[in-house]
Parts: structure tokens; C-alpha cells; sequence
């Protein structure tokens, strides 16, 4: 699976008074795909936590090509940009899914941290999430 895809509608307290959606709600909508992209994988991110692993955040990024509004109904597209033994890369698409019409793409990277924040090497702190990994996203193994 090389990217995921999750639905979700505008709500009323994600806009401003225009109905038009607040800049900041893209990334939540990213961390949703995010999260909803690893559950697809077979992968919550629950099991992440479970192993002592945090994915921080590095870098976020996003481009707004035209405005959501309220009630819209939206498709968040996920995917792997990058897979490195420590960070990896996602990309984003978000679409008003009636219309196909793309309203904003975006990128976060990650760093592989332990619980303590301090960063590991996935390889080798958890050599089967690594696998899995690789596997799920279709990258290919050094």
C-alpha cells in the first residue's frame, strides 16, 4: 500500500465566521491521515507507542491552492515520501471529494524518538517495525 485515503467533513468550529476553514485544521486533517494511513497498514500507532517509540515532528508544510468550507466534504490522501532508518517523510492531498478538487498538499517529517525524545535508528531499535514498514509503504530494502 503506497498511500491511504480518509474521508472527513468540515466542521462548523473548524471555520471563521466566512465559513471558510482555518489555516491550522490542515494539519490536524494531515495527522488524521496520518494516523488513519498506519490503521490501514495494519499498524495503529498505538503499536508505535507500545514498542516505547514516538514519531516527533520535525518539519511540517502545506500549500493552500483553494479554501475548504464548512459542511465540505474532504479526501485526505497519505502517503510515504520518505523511509530512512531515522525519519520519515509523509505527503498529503487534501481534495473537496465531490468535486475531486485539490485544496491544499502538504509534507511532515519525523524522527523515530524513544520515549525519553532521544532518537533512535529503527533498524536496529526495532528491526520487525522496520520490515513492516518497508513492506507496507513498498520502499526497498537496503
Amino acid at each position: 500500500m503506497k498511500s491511504g485515503e480518509t474521508l472527513l467533513r468540515v466542521r462548523y468550529a473548524e471555520t471563521d465566521q466566512m465559513g471558510v476553514v482555518y489555516h491550522s485544521n490542515y494539519f490536524i486533517w494531515f495527522e488524521v491521515g496520518r494516523t488513519e494511513y498506519f490503521r490501514q497498514l495494519a499498524m495503529p500507532y498505538a503499536e508505535f507507542e507500545k514498542n516505547n517509540l514516538l514519531l516527533l515532528v520535525t518539519k511540517a508544510f502545506c500549500q493552500y491552492k483553494s479554501p475548504a468550507c464548512y459542511d465540505d466534504l474532504l479526501r485526505v490522501v497519505t502517503g510515504v515520501n520518505s523511509l530512512q532508518e531515522v525519519r520519515m517523510t509523509f505527503k498529503y492531498e487534501i481534495f473537496r471529494h465531490e468535486k475531486n478538487e485539490l485544496l491544499a498538499i502538504g509534507e511532515t517529517e519525523h524522527a523515530f524518538v524513544n520515549r525519553m525524545g532521544k532518537p533512535v535508528v529503527l533498524k536496529k531499535y526495532n528491526p520487525f517495525l522496520w520490515r513492516r514498514l518497508l513492506e507496507a509503504t513498498g520502499e526497498q530494502q537496503e
